[in-house]
């Protein structure tokens, strides 16, 4: 299978990013193609103050929609600030969310992994889970989401900056289930 995974922070050598790291790490090992987009380039304009036109895309929004396109499996890698997500997934979605890019949200498995450098990380990934499902149902597309979360908390303390994984057993654990999980789901989902 194809993965893509989005590290969704704007924020340049992130906790997402570590963890976003960690996840191609495990994905890689289980014998998956990965890509992973970072959002640190992130352009998309604001709802309300510009749109998305398939043929003027940046390089980070070209980037961003190919390596969405061809995967069977997207991860996205969920920064908490303050109990919720970044403005720039959250409107990335949005914008996404139009006929010219709505197959985006079509025969895939979206897994979600909120992001924390303390104890949160739960509430940013049940937003997203609660979007996506909105806009596929909106878009009328065939994608599910995968119900098993993973809330990343202490990153720094558990995955180091290339995403290697730390002594930390309870994490380690966790965050190999979740990758497992989502694998056997899109296994049932994906029919692969």
């Amino acid at each position: 299978m194809h993965v893509t995974i989005l590290s969704t922070s704007p924020r340049k050598d992130s906790n997402s990013l570590k963890a976003a790291k960690a996840l191609a790490k495990l994905s890689e090992k289980a014998g998956h193609a990965v890509s992973l987009v970072s959002f640190e380039n992130y352009d998309i304009p604001m709802v309300g103050q510009g749109s998305l036109h398939k043929d003027q895309l940046s390089d980070f929004q070209k980037i961003l929609i190919e390596h969405w396109e061809k995967a069977q499996v997207v991860f996205m890698a969920i920064p908490e600030y303050n109990w919720i997500t970044s403005g720039q997934l959250i409107n990335a979605i949005h914008q996404l969310g139009s006929p010219n890019f709505g197959h985006l949200f079509d025969e895939k498995v979206f897994a979600m992994m909120g992001v924390s450098a303390g104890r949160g990380g739960r509430l940013p990934a049940l937003e997203l889970t609660t979007l996506l499902n909105k806009m596929i149902s909106f878009l009328h597309k065939m994608s599910i989401v995968s119900p098993k979360l993973f809330e990343s908390q202490e990153t720094p303390h558990t995955v180091d900056p290339d995403g290697n994984l730390l002594q930390n057993p309870l994490y380690n654990q966790g965050i190999e289930d979740y990758v497992t999980y989502t694998f056997k789901i899109a296994e049932r989902w994906l029919g692969k």
